[in-house]
């Protein structure tokens, strides 16, 4: 990933580099030891109250390429940066499948590395997220890699009745690309649980008709044999499940989510 590197991590923290800045955020499952100590350009810290301390002027913004991919980074309130890099991994997973003309749907979607990803090979993507400024920034991401024409359906909405809406209409699409959040909140104020509604999530997807699917999670106890378990509910096909990890070669890996994925091909 060329302007990303995984750095250290220990002691419930990982530093890494994004572009030209080192970043230091809390890592709960880094409970081993650093391999050496780094200096940051800045820190989070989720103690007390959620802050970001810095020991140089970090720009509000910068671009970098991670897995093909032109993103913004910004630092936010929450300790997010606007990509997950565990994820370029199912970016190139994805883009294996499509050709041109490919309908992929992308729910949860984010700052939209995903849409990036697939529509780079000529998918149609309708890109969903229930937050208006995160579409707006997946917008961004879509200008900077030359993509601001491409088919991409922007769409600010409640995935669960987004989803019923499409049914509704007879809309189909060849892949289903989710990654819920373990809580969250709709377009108007909807609570999403995940607990409460990944299964009813899941029959909405079905009901669409993918022949590929990719579900990914950070939900604590959705491991990759509950993401198996619930896909095999709803699909009659083979499932490959899986940890993402974030890997450097000078530094140990980092266990950092769940993923499983199916196809019908």
């Amino acid at each position: 990933m060329k302007d990303y590197q995984l750095l250290d991590s220990g002691d419930g923290r990982k530093w890494e580099r994004f572009g030209k800045f080192i970043l230091e955020r809390p890592c709960p499952q880094a409970i081993w030891r650093p391999q050496g100590k780094i200096v940051p350009d800045a820190s989070f810290f989720r103690e007390k109250e959620n802050k970001w301390t810095y020991t140089q002027k970090l720009p509000p913004s910068w671009q970098l390429e991670i897995g093909g991919i032109l993103m913004k980074i910004a630092p936010t309130d929450f300790g997010h940066l606007g990509v997950f890099p565990e994820h370029a991994s199912l970016w190139k997973w994805v883009q294996e499948r499509i050709t041109k003309g490919t309908k992929l749907l992308n729910l949860f979607a984010y700052s939209g590395g995903m849409t990036m990803a697939a529509a780079q090979k000529g998918a149609s993507l309708c890109h969903v997220d229930a937050s208006k400024g995160m579409v707006d920034w997946a917008r961004e991401n879509a200008s900077l890699n030359g993509l601001k024409d491409a088919p991409i359906r922007w769409i600010v909405d409640d995935v669960l009745k987004f989803l019923k809406r499409e049914i509704k209409r007879g809309v189909t699409y060849d892949g289903i690309v989710l990654d819920p959040p373990t809580f969250g909140r709709g377009s108007k104020g909807e609570v999403f649980k995940i607990e409460k509604e990944i299964q009813p999530l899941l029959q909405l997807c079905k009901d669409l008709k993918p022949s590929f699917l990719v579900l990914s999670s950070h939900t604590p106890g959705f491991t990759s044999i509950v993401l198996s378990n619930l896909l095999g509910q709803f699909f009659d096909t083979s499932i490959e499940a899986f940890e993402m990890v974030l890997e450097s070669k000078n530094t140990l890996p980092i266990p950092s989510g769940y993923a499983a994925r199916l196809t019908n091909s």
